[in-house]
């Protein structure tokens, strides 16, 4: 405790450091374009929330990390790193009283130095269905993101939405399985043959989130249209089909990712944070557990219906997307079998 009250009250910001570690950060935006997942997540963001800030870069524009300096970094930190803004959090063999206590020692003279800065709101993300078709021959896979707005942490459909998730599931062509896959997602992709992988995401923010799925296949053989018609067939048929047996094989799935996210007081404390951040408040597992529950094969149809049926979705193509469809096609696709 004493450690982190030195590091968050008494930084130095070494200017040697500063350049140590603005090095470091310029070798991982290389890695990075290196990584063509995070590429086209980048390439998401920057489509579907064009003009607005989730539509930035998390690492932020080269110019700004080469000219940020120990004035730029002390002024942040006396702008957020107020005690309003700063939760404790503490998972294992430790005795609450006695962390209060430490707290209070260690933290209790932190005062508040700035004043509410409206200037620190960002403005509401706004969502735009588009395309953005990256060509490069020279990548012999076409990689691909279909998504569409889904929603914020808070919203009572997130759970639902999850679940949703989880029945798409993932696969990559590496693992066995095949025809016993549990996902019928799973198992239709990997018969048709040309796809590498692919996985569903569901990301939240504040105020919207994006709910889809990225997945890496072959540029011959109609790969990406196949692809990407797979991926819409299966939204469709969850909106319309979707049984309790499978709908229940997904919910205790996803209670177990859910709990084995928490394997660990390392990972305790930082879901505790994340959830004070998030939520104001830690939900009890038992609470968690009732909310999934609660998702029928009714609300998914509802779910579906409100965030995908004839919504314009946000299609990133990127590498060989020669094959890659027409955006009005899959536009029309949105809506097609689901009325």
């Amino acid at each position: 405790m004493d450690i982190l009250a030195d590091i968050l009250q008494n930084p130095r910001l070494d200017e040697g450091a500063i350049d140590r570690e603005r090095h470091v950060i310029l070798r991982e935006m290389q890695e990075v374009e290196t990584n063509l997942q995070e590429v086209i997540f980048d390439h998401l963001h920057a489509t579907a929330f064009q003009g607005t800030p989730l539509s930035y870069n998390i690492l932020g524009p080269t110019e700004n990390i080469k000219s940020i300096n120990r004035s730029d970094l002390l002024d942040y930190i006396g702008k957020h790193y107020q005690p309003k803004d700063i939760y404790l959090s503490a998972a294992g063999g430790i005795d609450h009283a006695e962390l209060v206590k430490l707290a209070e020692k260690h933290f209790g003279g932190m005062q508040t130095t700035h004043e509410y800065d409206s200037s620190l709101e960002y403005p509401p993300a706004r969502y735009s269905g588009s395309l953005m078709n990256h060509r490069d021959d020279a990548n012999e896979l076409t990689h691909i993101a279909l998504a569409v707005e889904g929603c914020s942490w808070n919203n009572p459909d997130y759970f639902a939405l999850m679940v949703a998730n989880t029945l798409m599931g993932n696969w990559n062509r590496a693992q066995g399985g095949g025809r016993t896959l549990p996902s019928q997602f799973a198992r239709k992709i990997h018969e048709m043959g040309s796809a590498q992988s692919y996985m569903a995401f569901n990301t939240c923010y504040k105020d919207t989130g994006l709910w889809g799925v990225y997945g890496v296949c072959d540029s011959t053989n109609d790969g990406a249209r196949q692809f990407i018609g797979a991926i819409q067939a299966e939204w469709r048929r969850i909106f319309r089909s979707s049984s309790p047996g499978e709908v229940q094989r997904a919910k205790n799935l996803l209670k177990t990712l859910m709990l084995a996210q928490c394997d660990g007081t390392t990972a305790v404390c930082e879901d505790i944070g994340r959830q004070m951040l998030t939520y104001g408040r830690r939900i009890p597992l038992a609470e968690i557990d009732a909310r999934i529950e609660a998702v029928t094969p009714e609300i998914m149809k509802k779910v579906m219906w409100e965030y995908v049926y004839d919504t314009d979705p946000v299609l990133i193509g990127l590498g060989s997307t020669e094959g890659l469809p027409d955006y009005s096609l899959v536009k029309f696709q949105q809506s097609s079998g689901m009325d």
